[in-house]
Formats: structure tokens, C-alpha cells, sequence
């Protein structure tokens, strides 16, 4: 095989552009992690089992016999896929091929699954000794720490409810909430990214790479940080807050003419400005300190709530938002509209599978004003680029026809 295979980064130019992520994930959390670093212009190589991602067929669809839909289309542009079948031993060794050549693998499978296929973390590191491996697990794996839940599958709806955002989240009349996106996912994800970038950068100085775990209870419980020193400190078991702030006051949602707007004025001048805006300066001097206008939150809500009802929300944005941080209540349509969101190139539109039409999926946050990120390449039809990919790693025709029937062949049992 060659020693250097061919980097193809789906963002040219951009900041990981020289780095190979080898990608066996699925589902969100995996994905997730896998399209940040391809949007960052890594070449990220999707490798499938024959029967596909079983999030392909997930909804919404634009047509019924189109090759995936938009959640497999969100969490897969920029990458390539190949079909590889792990329970082979074709398929092991074209794997091992790839891992020897990449920078990364992750995996987002239950724990010793891969030990079961002799496809170990510590068997790659010995094909690969400066590999970066990254593992998100429900509730991480023994490597990072022993859990008595180790073995235990989750999902984003049981990594919220255990992490505790849940607890907090919601009223006390209606209980616990979920998170209307799966943060339990997506959360341990963003991590994963943050994990795998350092250990890339510990590699630069000792030329090692390492294993990196990430449990998807401890990343929702981290995100919740509040609920734990709240406990500590006060002895309290905090609840659902709505939409309020059980520290700070206005921190909260208010009802306008057409819809609401959350507004927050927690400081001495933030809350005074609002107070000059809503022509009332006698409660900015009567409840002057932080304290008095926690104790008073709900007199006091319902007297802003009476003011903002005579506004629409973009009335109050364009009034407030200069001197007290305030924002309007957007839902996609919302979204699509305003100017911000196309201007920051957060609603990109791509070719959508084998469709022939197009469609818009959420951009990337992270920028680079002297490099490039974002969303260049539709998601990848099933082992689109199988065939590529071998090439780039030295294989013949022949052996590339070897590892493809090994694949038709599971696909057809």
C-alpha cells in the first residue's frame, strides 16, 4: 500500500486539511463530531457496513426512493464513504490498511465492540502508533474510568435525563423537559472535537497519540455545572426554572404583541436602561441592587411583561438590544428570514442526494477569516467513493474487487 495516501479534504484549505479521520460512527453523537472536523477540511472517510448508516432512511425525505434524508444529510456533508465489512477478514485488513494512514478513528459503538472484531484501540496503536482514537459511549468507556452502567446503551434522551439538564429544564407544574435538540448528543460531540484536537497537539510535541474518552452522561452533566455547585454550596436540590434564572433577574422569557422575546438586564446599568426604555426610572432607583430585584422577580415580571405585550418583538430587538441584551423568540421560519443567519452563511444550501433538487442545512459556526471552513460537499451516497479511496491507498483492481464482493456478499446474507 502507499505511504502516503492522498489527502482529499472536503474544505480545500482549510485548517485540518493535511488530517485523516477514519470514521465507523452513526446515529448523531459520532456523526456530529466526525462532520465538525470535516467542515474544518479534514478528510473524513466514512466507512459502512454494506447495509449503510441505519440512519439513511431516517425522515424527513423529500422524495420516497431518494438515497438518504435530510438528518443523515446534516451530520454527513463533507465526507466520503466506503463500505467495509468489519466481520470479514477481507474487510479487518482494509480497514487496518486505513488506520495505518489516519490521524483518526472514531467510533461511537457500545462498549468492546470493537475488541470482539481484534479491532481494539491497542491493536491499532500498533499498526499506528500515533494514532488519536475517540470513543463516545453513554456512559464512557473502562479505559477512562470504570462505570457500573458501562455496558449499557443510551441516547441523547437518556443522557439528558441523567446528566441533569432535565431536571432543571421545564415548569414545576409540567416536570422535567427535554431539551427540544438532542444536547445529549451533540454536547459529548462538540467535547469529542475538543478532545481529539488536543491530542493531536500532544502528538505534535511526543509523536504518540492517545485514546480519548467522552461519556455522554458526563459531557450533559458538565454542560449542567450549575445544578452541582448549587447542590454543594446551599444544600438545595434545584428544579425546573421555566424560563427564569433562580440567580439573576430579568433573565427571562416575555410575551409581545406577536410572539416573545427573552430579555436579560441582570447588571446595575442594564437593568437601568430598561427601566429608562420602559419610562419607569423609579424601579431602577427602588430596586437598585441585585438582591432586591431577585427578591421582587415576580411583581416585578409581570410589570415588564405589561410593557413588552404593546410591542412587537422586532420593536423591542431594535429598541433594547444596543444597551440590554434582548432577542427575539425565532422558529425556523424566523430563522430563514433574517439576515443575520444568511449573512454568517449558517443556512447552506446543497445538492440533495439524487433528488435534483437542493436543500438548506445548518452552516458551521466556526470561522476563519484567513482560512476556510463551512459546507462544501453533499452527504455521500452509500460507498460512493469506495473505489477512490483504495486507489489512493495502493490497492490494484483486483484487490479493490476483492474487498467490494466481500461487501456484496454480506449485503446479500
Amino acid at each position: 500500500m502507499s505511504d502516503q495516501p492522498t489527502r482529499n479534504a472536503a474544505v480545500t484549505d482549510g485548517p485540518l486539511a493535511d488530517v485523516r479521520v477514519v470514521d465507523l460512527t452513526q446515529m448523531l453523537a459520532g456523526p456530529y463530531a466526525t462532520m465538525l472536523l470535516a467542515d474544518l477540511g479534514a478528510d473524513v472517510v466514512k466507512v459502512e457496513p454494506p447495509r449503510g448508516d441505519m440512519t439513511r432512511d431516517n425522515q424527513p425525505h423529500l422524495t420516497d426512493d431518494e438515497a438518504y434524508g435530510g438528518y443523515f444529510h446534516s451530520v454527513n456533508r463533507n465526507k466520503r464513504s466506503i463500505i467495509v465489512d468489519l466481520k470479514s477478514e477481507t474487510g479487518r485488513e482494509t480497514f487496518l490498511d486505513l488506520v495505518e494512514d489516519a490521524d483518526i478513528v472514531i467510533e461511537n459503538f457500545r462498549t468492546e465492540t470493537m475488541d470482539r472484531l481484534d479491532l481494539s484501540y491497542e491493536r491499532l496503536s500498533e499498526r499506528n502508533s500515533g494514532l488519536v482514537y475517540a470513543s463516545i459511549r453513554g456512559f464512557g468507556d473502562p479505559r477512562g474510568g470504570e462505570s457500573p452502567y458501562a455496558d449499557r446503551p443510551a441516547f441523547d434522551l437518556i443522557a439528558q435525563a441523567m446528566g441533569g439538564i432535565m431536571s432543571v429544564t421545564g415548569t414545576e407544574e409540567g416536570g422535567p423537559t427535554k431539551v427540544g435538540p438532542g444536547v445529549g448528543d451533540i454536547f459529548p460531540a462538540t467535547l469529542a472535537v475538543v478532545g481529539v484536537l488536543s491530542a493531536l497537539r500532544e502528538r505534535d510535541r511526543t509523536g504518540e497519540g492517545q485514546y480519548v474518552d467522552v461519556g455522554m452522561v458526563d459531557a450533559v452533566l458538565s454542560l449542567s455545572e450549575r445544578i452541582v455547585h448549587q447542590h454543594s454550596f446551599t444544600g438545595e436540590v434545584p428544579g425546573p426554572q421555566g424560563n427564569t434564572h433562580p440567580l439573576l433577574f430579568p433573565f427571562d422569557r416575555f410575551e409581545t404583541g406577536d410572539g416573545y422575546v427573552v430579555i436579560a438586564a441582570p447588571s446595575a446599568d442594564q437593568w437601568r436602561a430598561l427601566c429608562d426604555h420602559m419610562d419607569r426610572p423609579d424601579l431602577a432607583e427602588e430596586y437598585a441592587e441585585k438582591p432586591e430585584r431577585i427578591e421582587a422577580a415576580d411583581e416585578l415580571r409581570e410589570i415588564v411583561a405589561e410593557w413588552t405585550k404593546r410591542h412587537t418583538k422586532d420593536e423591542l430587538f431594535e429598541m433594547l438590544a444596543e444597551d440590554v441584551p434582548c432577542g427575539p423568540v425565532n422558529n425556523a421560519g424566523d430563522i430563514f428570514d433574517d439576515e443575520h443567519f444568511s449573512a454568517r452563511e449558517m443556512l447552506a444550501e446543497v445538492d440533495h442526494a439524487d433528488t435534483g433538487e437542493t436543500a438548506t442545512i445548518a452552516g458551521t459556526p466556526i470561522k476563519f477569516p484567513e482560512s476556510n471552513s463551512g459546507v462544501e460537499r453533499r452527504a455521500p451516497f452509500l460507498g460512493e467513493h469506495t473505489e477512490e479511496i483504495l486507489r489512493e491507498q495502493g490497492y490494484t483492481a483486483d484487490e479493490i474487487d476483492d474487498v467490494l464482493g466481500a461487501s456484496e456478499q454480506d449485503a446479500d446474507g
